[in-house]
């Protein structure tokens, strides 16, 4: 009997640790990708060296320091390493340095906040799972930790947070997020509730921008707003 509890334990501790580098991996991505949609906007609206670099490191942190804050996990995970920080320069000076290598790509910002949007609902949600947040609660977390750095990116460059416009963002992160609190509820491996709640968001975002898919605006859109 003690192989057999020994093989399991290992078995355990192996998944785990899978798991681990899984999140850790996706979060590094959707930092760099969030990272990089924040200096895109900034070299766009013709900042200068430093306001690419700000943009690029808030648009990249600000969802998960508020989640962070939130669930009690302090200091945040972005200001506790340099890995963020590091990566946030990175993508910044690359899209400041080398914009024509960007403008290759079809809507280059859209393509890159949808991926780390996704990423972030995704793992956001299995952070605060892991902190003992209900399920219902972590994914509303997570969709927060995803439309965060969006909406602080979208402010400071002075333009309407893509959040508040008609097309599909935060209902394609919430049910990115959903997909990995349901999977946590069921008992599903964390790697596989993770990439399809990332590929599901993903998937949303990317077609509401190509194909124009976006929820109903209210009846009275075409009158002006009235005091």
């Amino acid at each position: 009997m003690a192989p057999t509890g020994g093989r399991a334990e290992h078995g355990g501790h192996r998944q785990a640790m899978t798991s681990t580098v899984a999140i850790e991996t996706l979060d590094l991505v959707g930092t760099l990708v969030f990272a990089l949609s924040g200096a895109v906007v900034g070299e766009r609206r013709r900042m200068d060296l430093f306001g690419v670099l700000v943009l690029a490191f808030v648009t990249a942190v600000a969802g998960g320091m508020i989640r962070d804050v939130l669930i009690g996990a302090v200091p945040p995970a972005s200001i506790a390493n340099w890995h963020a920080l590091a990566l946030s320069v990175i993508a910044g000076l690359f899209a400041f340095f080398f914009p024509s290598a960007i403008d290759r790509l079809r809507f280059p910002v859209q393509v890159f906040d949808a991926a780390g949007l996704g990423i972030f609902a995704a793992t956001g949600t299995e952070k605060a799972l892991s902190y003992g947040i209900s399920p219902i609660m972590a994914a509303m977390l997570g969709m927060l930790t995803g439309i965060g750095g969006g909406i602080v990116r979208d402010v400071l460059s002075a333009q309407i947070p893509v959040v508040l416009r008609s097309e599909i963002y935060a209902l394609a992160a919430l049910a990115g997020a959903a997909l990995v609190a349901a999977g946590h509820s069921l008992g599903l491996p964390e790697t596989v509730t993770l990439l399809t709640g990332t590929a599901v968001c993903l998937f949303l975002r990317m077609m509401a921008i190509y194909r124009g898919w976006h929820l109903p605006l209210g009846r009275s859109s075409d009158r002006p707003p009235s005091d």
